[in-house]
């Protein structure tokens, strides 16, 4: 069966955002292989204020090539968006209600893994529901002392087995894991 894998950057001490919603520290470096990351996946599941921001991103015209072919093999995955407001949107299929049952209809319907990308509530929602099966925590080598947290509001303790860990130029650690 395919895999719902979480893949997303965090500070060292723990934070996916600043607190203004800043990810200016994030460093996407060309040995990461975030494209053979991309490849592997057939579709991305979102909640909505993520979904909001991220999930039809253009670019400003000053970018560079690498990011535009970036956000076109994002753009171009399944997009499934979490939400208690529902919505017609041509780009994504609202998901309004029984999280676990849809997401295992989708899983077993995927032909790649997929991608959890976020926000923190859903994330939070599926550790607690135990639908994550992989968990690719990039660490930056930033603190930023306060902003929004990777694990907020979990029910319990949640122990994990490290699988592979690498290390990047830029001094980015890559740490792989899966349930314990």
């Amino acid at each position: 069966m395919n895999k719902i894998v979480l893949d997303l950057a965090v500070t060292l001490d723990g934070f996916i955002e600043g607190p203004n919603g800043e990810i200016d520290w994030c460093i996407m470096d060309d040995d990461m292989e975030f494209d053979e990351f991309l490849d592997s996946i057939s579709a991305i599941f979102y909640g909505r204020v993520s979904y909001d921001i991220w999930g039809n991103y253009r670019p400003d015209e000053s970018a560079s090539g690498a990011e535009k072919e970036m956000l076109t093999k994002i753009h171009s995955k399944k997009k499934y968006v979490f939400s208690s407001q529902p919505r017609n949107d041509e780009n994504a299929a609202f998901i309004t209600g029984d999280i676990v049952g849809n997401v295992e209809k989708i899983r077993a319907a995927s032909e790649k893994d997929i991608w959890l990308y976020g926000g923190s509530n859903l994330i939070t929602t599926f550790v607690n529901n135990d639908l994550i099966d992989v968990y690719r925590v990039a660490v930056h080598p930033t603190a930023l002392g306060a902003g929004k947290p990777l694990f907020a509001g979990l029910d319990g303790r949640l122990n994990l087995k490290l699988v592979d860990t690498r290390v990047f130029r830029s001094g980015v650690v890559q740490l792989i894991y899966e349930r314990a």
